[in-house]
């Protein structure tokens, strides 16, 4: 729809009218060498013409309306996860293929726009059924997130209703009805199955450690169940349980950790003659067996809010042990505070200014152990001075100073995340030693100091190398009030644990100096993705380097052997192996650095999916649930034809958006095409016919 808009008073048409009727009529009641039809011809033209061209002068504008007619999305969704293959012949799946696309015909001619998507959330066309994991909460979430501000008229979800991973679809809201259509088979089957595998996946050397094996049981009560616990192909432990009347049979191994590295432990539960499905009979665990916990020792003068802080982050870690001394308040065995048994010694405030601290300070001062020293207002700066500490003041500082923490951009040891940065800048002050202070030049800052909204070049947190013995300073004491801080505001103290706890596994990691480094970036993988590696490569002064070929060879559970090859180049230091089966694999990756070879060894975790096998009953009073509770319907594979007829007799509404433009009629093409047509045609027949 279109209307004209003048900018100026109407009346003023009535004057354009005028100007044109009076100057035609001046122009054109003069003798003429033309006919008197000619004459009246050019009359209307020049008439035409000069209204036009006044009328253009009052500034018209067209407001144009348009209207857009948005068809209604239906989605078909479908599960495509290896339990409905498992329980569905080839002739089903084929039939409910033709099906599911002519009902996708019918619905596109029928005014909606109609996607067939998988689980994942992609368009697909045909479906292989090779998803190892059901998640129909998280499907219908996707449509919701990928269709908003679209009319989504409904969902038809085709699944047998089995999902085992994410949360029930039941739990919640759609903003559109969901039809379901049931496939797969409800009837209950007799099975005995391994629920859940329960054990550390970190072990320590000489320890025992549990493996406990959940086994659900249906239709087989009062049965003796057999349990085997399986390595190398060897079987270590059985045991035999009677199932009673309980559906859970818990059974539990004990395990000796013998050999360091990944050890895979297979979990077999013995085949009854009634069960169909075999295949969840077995899991396999797998625990990576290592020498021992790295050890954080924590000596302090007295107990202080900030050790709590920091123990919170150690005890995290697995890997880490935490070790406190505090002298005639808790003290450990002195064994434990020695630096040759010891990765880093945290020592807050301390030496302290009683001297209690002083001696074991010295001892770890002189020693190659990682340091952190947190500085307070118990420090005895006198004595780290002495022991060479990367910290001096020209004086003894008698004030203290409220400073707020900034993260360092260029900090190069270890990467931190942008949200880090952010959170660090609301945290509130510390006291720190008021003084003009000295820093060595090879310090590297982590956390500088910002008095009120002024960001200083002077640090509050560094690390300096002397002598390759790592140390690092944090000069204020109360960070415990950071970590309370950030959980206050958003229930987590996640920026705060990055930090301080990359911080603190940077310390205690001893230095690889090696110039060629190749790993696989998990140490874990599943079976349906690629394994994927990345090497580096560098010079005399470490600097990386480009275009070394590497060669990888990967050797499985068997012993065969997989070779490959690539180049490291800027932008391509990653390469990808797939197709890898449950297992243990052990790596070789080998390059030449002027003329020396180097070569990396390690080993990695290939697991297999097998959730989709655990549980083959289709549930079709989730689908009936969560049809009714949507506004929708649940169908059966024998009511195709039924829910076809449903779907396509529902009218397509189509949603329509208005758009409202102006544009001066000035502007428009035709009009200056119009004019020149009209200026062009009067000069023509003017001059044709003998006029001037």
């Amino acid at each position: 729809m279109k209307n004209i808009i003048l900018e100026s008073n109407p009346a003023f048409i009535l004057l354009c009218v005028a100007v044109a009727v009076g100057y035609a009529y001046v122009l054109y009641t003069t003798k003429h060498p033309w006919s008197g039809t000619l004459n009246k011809i050019l009359f209307g033209v020049r008439t035409v013409l000069v209204f036009l061209l006044a009328f253009l002068l009052l500034g018209p504008i067209i407001r144009q309306i348009n209207n857009l007619y948005e068809k209604p999305v239906f989605i078909i969704l479908r599960d495509n996860s290896v339990s409905v293959k498992e329980t569905t012949d080839s002739v089903t799946r084929n039939s409910l293929q033709q099906t599911l696309t002519a009902l996708k015909s019918s619905l596109n001619a029928g005014g909606y726009e109609a996607f067939e998507n998988d689980l994942t959330g992609e368009e697909v066309s045909v479906v292989n059924y090779t998803e190892p994991v059901s998640d129909l909460q998280g499907a219908l979430r996707k449509v919701s997130n990928q269709y908003e501000g679209q009319q989504v008229a409904g969902v038809l979800l085709v699944s047998d209703g089995i999902y085992n991973s994410g949360l029930s679809p039941l739990y919640t809201a759609y903003s559109f009805p969901v039809y379901t259509l049931g496939v797969g088979d409800t009837a209950q089957r007799q099975d005995i199955s391994i629920k859940e595998l329960i054990y550390n996946k970190i072990a320590y050397q000489g320890n025992q450690f549990p493996v406990r094996a959940e086994i659900l049981v249906k239709g087989f009560p009062n049965q003796n169940i057999t349990v085997s616990l399986i390595k190398s192909g060897k079987v270590i432990d059985r045991q035999t349980k009677n199932s009673g009347t309980d559906q859970l049979l818990p059974v539990e191994f004990k395990i000796g950790a013998t050999e360091q590295g990944l050890q895979r432990m297979d979990v077999q539960v013995e085949v009854m003659q009634q069960e169909k499905n075999v295949r969840n009979n077995k899991a396999t665990a797998f625990i990576d067996v290592v020498e021992g916990k790295k050890k954080i020792l924590v000596v302090a003068s007295a107990p202080h809010p900030d050790i709590k802080a920091l123990r919170a982050i150690v005890d995290k870690n697995s890997n880490y042990d935490f070790i406190l001394h505090i002298p005639g308040v808790e003290e450990t065995e002195t064994k434990n505070i020695q630096p040759a048994n010891v990765d880093l010694a945290i020592f807050h405030q301390s030496p302290d200014k009683s001297g209690r601290t002083r001696d074991l300070f010295q001892q770890f001062a002189t020693s190659k152990t990682s340091m952190l020293v947190v500085v307070g207002q118990q420090t005895d700066l006198k004595s780290m001075t002495d022991e060479k500490m990367p910290l001096a003041f020209d004086q003894p500082p008698r004030q203290y100073d409220d400073v707020m923490p900034v993260i360092s951009p260029t900090f190069p040891y270890f990467l931190l995340s942008p949200e880090a940065n952010a959170v660090f800048s609301g945290f509130p002050p510390v006291w720190v030693p008021f003084g003009r202070m000295q820093v060595p030049a090879s310090a590297v800052t982590l956390l500088s100091q910002r008095v009120g909204s002024i960001a200083t070049d002077k640090s509050l947190l560094w690390i300096d190398i002397p002598d390759n013995h790592k140390i690092a300073i944090m000069l204020g004491e109360g960070f415990w009030q950071w970590r309370l801080e950030e959980y206050s505001k958003n229930e987590n103290t996640e920026a705060f644990d990055e930090v301080f706890g990359k911080l603190i596994q940077y310390l205690s990691t001893t230095d690889d100096k090696s110039r060629f480094k190749s790993y696989p970036l998990e140490q874990q993988f599943s079976d349906t993705e690629a394994v994927v590696f990345e090497s580096q490569v560098y010079n005399e002064i470490y600097e990386p380097v480009f275009g070394n070929r590497v060669d990888l060879e990967i050797t499985d559970d068997a012993g065969r052997k997989f070779k490959y090859n690539y180049v490291v180049s800027p932008g391509n230091a990653r390469y990808q192996v797939g197709g890898l089966k449950e297992g243990i694999y052990k790596y070789t990756a080998s390059t030449s650095i002027n003329g020396k070879d180097e070569k990396v060894r390690g080993q990695f975790l290939v697991t297999a999916q097998q959730a989709e096998l655990q549980n083959l009953t289709a549930d079709f009073g989730l689908l009936r649930k969560l049809a009714s509770s949507t506004g929708g319907q649940f169908y059966t594979l024998s009511q195709t034809d039924k829910l076809q007829k449903d779907l396509t007799q529902k009218e397509a509404t189509s949603v329509i958006h208005s758009e409202e433009k102006f544009d001066n009629l000035l502007n428009l093409k035709w009009v200056f095409f119009l004019l020149l047509a009209l200026i062009s045609a009067e000069w023509f027949l003017r001059k044709y016919h003998g006029g001037y």
